[in-house]
């Protein structure tokens, strides 16, 4: 599986975010990670490069699926952290599943309940595709929230605690 998030100045929610990934690469789920840089003037690639990355600042989503290694895609924002059991969890679902999927929220990070009636950012539960599915779908200039536009998704019992949690801690 290929991790891609996109980013722009976000080097401690990236930091989170990357910390995680690693145990689904020691476990052999995560065979690489790609961050789409938005032109950072922080020190995202630093974070990037020091966690084994693949940084882009120019790219074009088409290249990149094309060079992800993983028959499966899992878009994350920066500062997203899955949670325990995430690893069994995606790798039973791609073992027996074709479809699109996304995480469950986390419990323990809820938004207020004002906040909650409002639609959920596209990426804010992540999205697990096959990369054949989104090779089909890719355009040049595509952001990776697009993805999400008009698919039937299924959830995972997995949780994720969403990238605004990191970034109201952030202040």
């Amino acid at each position: 599986m290929t991790v891609l998030l996109e980013c722009r100045d976000q080097e401690p929610e990236l930091a989170q975010t990357l910390s995680v990934l690693v145990a689904g690469a020691v476990e052999g789920l995560v065979s690489d990670v790609v961050v789409l840089d938005h032109g950072s003037r922080d020190g995202s690639s630093k974070v990037a490069d020091a966690a084994g990355c693949r940084f882009h600042q120019h790219w074009d989503i088409k290249d990149i699926l094309r060079s992800a290694r993983g028959e499966w895609l899992l878009f994350v924002e920066p500062g997203a952290r899955p949670q325990s059991g995430w690893i069994d969890e995606i790798a039973e679902y791609v073992a027996l599943n074709k479809l699109p999927a996304r995480f469950t929220a986390s419990r323990g990070y809820r938004r207020p309940f004002y906040q909650r009636l409002r639609r959920l950012a596209p990426l804010e539960l992540g999205l697990l595709l096959p990369k054949k599915h989104a090779l089909a779908t890719a355009r040049s200039g595509m952001q990776l929230a697009e993805f999400v536009k008009g698919q039937k998704l299924r959830r995972l019992s997995a949780e994720l605690i969403p990238s605004w949690v990191a970034r109201s801690a952030r202040g």
